[in-house]
């Protein structure tokens, strides 16, 4: 997939990437076995960025191996699904204390009040945290109301239609 169709899906999911808060993200282990987990997510409008402990598993191993997907979803039915996969390259960096974005994804998330002391409680716990910067080298925007569903599902349907 070249650059201007990666551009081009990543700003048809805009919305979805400025309102979502999680994602799956799917990684390869130490021992060689695939790993998804959870994770809290914040789109700068170039990057999708996540953050971790300095300590945290995840860190030994994608400094390992870097290659990653991930996938981001909403909605709770067929007509308002919607769902960004994405295929890339991690660069993580060690920050001193807490990974402005995350701080930035509370904000976005919670009440001013709460934000403020998530932001302490947060400073309070992590002497360094890794900034996971994802840049994509694949995705693919899905909205399923809108008909704008995988390939193979178009192709069936219109097989049998």
């Amino acid at each position: 997939m070249d650059r201007e169709q990666i551009e081009q899906e990543l700003a048809d999911a805009r919305e979805l990437l400025e309102q979502a808060s999680m994602a799956r993200l799917a990684y390869i282990g130490p021992d060689g076995l695939p790993r998804v987990v959870p994770i809290g997510i914040f789109w700068t409008g170039e990057e999708i960025v996540m953050s971790t402990a300095a300590t945290a598993p995840k860190v030994k191993a994608l400094t390992a191996r870097p290659e990653v997907a991930l996938t981001i979803e909403a909605g709770d039915g067929p007509g308002s699904a919607r769902a960004l996969s994405v295929r890339g390259v991690v660069h993580l960096t060690i920050v001193d204390g807490v990974v402005p974005e995350y701080l930035a994804a509370a904000r976005k998330n919670f009440d001013a009040e709460y934000a403020a002391e998530f932001e302490r409680n947060c400073r309070a716990l992590y002497d360094r945290m890794a900034r996971l910067a994802v840049e994509p080298r694949w995705a693919r925007f899905y909205d399923f109301g809108a008909g704008r569903v995988p390939r193979f599902l178009a192709d069936l349907a219109s097989k049998s239609g």
